[in-house]
């Protein structure tokens, strides 16, 4: 990392005093573990997700839950539980600290409560995936990196040109050729390589992987490294801090890779065990495209992990990922929680579209209007209750998608 970068990053350092108390990496699916001092993807065991693993007995001895309250707004308030040691090597933009909007009207139409959108829009290059790209690059800055490479089917793709330009890193991306074009420009703009590919995100990603392994880049495709959940996890633990150290009783999630469900899922597991909330932990929901749906299907088939879905189409690119890396992860939270798994139509996130930002002033990408098309089916269904608290997460900007809003106010 340059001088320039370093010095610019001891601001945060002054800020952000806090040393992490991660302890080591282990594989989620025979429990090995691996030094976190090292650079790793994957599981070299069992070739599956690795997870960050901290000294939650010493933190909590050590640090009081209520001295977060007073520290900067963003994600980095809860550094100990993130994996980066060295706090000058913390490639931020502000990300986290997004708002748990309560609703008004939308609440008062379907007759609940306590209903929530969770405006991660409203994050540096407007989408949830700025909380993950930036762990991810911290501690691959933090290990000595020379530069990354980056598959997306969309707004990953332009978080990491962003965080990759700010750390002065090289960064190669990888794109399917129909991904939209805001995602394309947001990339070509931060400097980094766009490589356009043909096929689906799957296909990127094997490009991503070889150029990695080729040039000596390391990968941040999802979940193939052990730090993008970390990321996500602190929308979970931000959750709760805004609701009062509380857990709400449902969380609906737009699901393509699944980070947010399993990252909060583990955020909450780790706040338990740490004593700082009580309870159990809220039902998952994921929401998947109807022409995506393969955790739909493994759920309704009862499987423990999915299969590819062929021919996946849908207008919300975000959740184009036919065969998720870390599907027995997302079932597993799902199912734990009391959970359930759902697709909508893209017609129906549209409209949702519009009945969100009409609504509440919020203009959600179709992700994160599914969550709302989700919510009302299963109220119809009474899967869930009007009286239970529950929290829709937009996962970003519908100014991404300008292309799928014409017309005049909906109905």
């Amino acid at each position: 990392m340059g001088n320039r970068l370093k010095e610019a990053l001891l601001i945060e350092e002054i800020r952000y005093p806090m040393a992490s108390y991660i302890s080591h990496l282990e594989c989620t699916v025979c429990g090995k573990s691996y030094p976190h001092e090292q650079l790793i993807g994957i599981s070299p065991c069992c070739e599956k997700v690795l997870f960050a693993r901290y000294d939650l007995a010493k933190l909590g001895r050590e640090v009081d839950r209520d001295s977060l309250v007073s520290r900067p707004d963003t994600m980095w308030r809860y550094a100990e539980l993130l994996p980066v040691d060295d706090t000058g090597s913390i490639v931020t933009l502000g990300e986290g600290g997004t708002p748990l909007i309560r609703t008004v009207n939308l609440a008062e139409k379907l007759g609940m409560t306590n209903l929530y959108i969770k405006e991660e829009g409203l994050n540096p290059t407007g989408t949830f995936k700025a909380r993950g790209i930036s762990a991810a690059v911290s501690k691959a800055v933090e290990l000595g990196v020379n530069g990354f490479t980056m598959p997306s089917a969309g707004n990953a793709a332009g978080a990491a040109a962003a965080y990759g330009a700010r750390a002065g890193m090289e960064t190669k991306v990888f794109m399917p050729q129909d991904a939209p074009d805001a995602n394309k420009k947001e990339t070509l703009v931060a400097g980094s390589e766009l490589n356009l590919v043909e096929g689906l995100i799957n296909d990127a990603g094997r490009e991503a992987v070889a150029v990695a392994k080729e040039l000596g880049l390391f990968d941040l495709s999802t979940l193939k490294e052990p730090y993008r959940a970390e990321g996500k996890k602190s929308m979970g633990l931000e959750m709760a801090q805004q609701l009062g150290w509380k857990m709400p009783d449902a969380v609906i999630y737009p699901t393509g890779g699944g980070t947010g469900i399993i990252g909060m899922y583990k955020g909450f597991k780790e706040l338990l065990e740490l004593g700082w909330i009580e309870g159990k932990q809220p039902k998952f929901i994921s929401v998947q495209a109807d022409g995506c749906q393969p955790i739909v299907r493994a759920f309704d088939a009862g499987a423990d992990s999915s299969e590819m879905w062929e021919n996946a189409t849908t207008k919300a690119d975000g959740l184009r990922v036919p065969h998720p890396f870390a599907d027995y992860l997302i079932l597993e939270a799902i199912r734990s929680t009391g959970g359930t798994a759902l697709a909508v139509s893209d017609q129906e996130m549209i409209d949702a579209m519009y009945e969100m930002a009409t609504s509440e002033g919020i203009f959600p990408a179709p992700e994160g209007a599914a969550t709302l098309v989700g919510l009302k089916k299963l109220l119809g269904q009474k899967f869930l209750d009007p009286d239970e608290s529950v929290v829709l997460f937009n996962t970003g900007s519908g100014y991404k998608y300008l292309d799928l809003i014409s017309g005049q106010k909906r109905s």
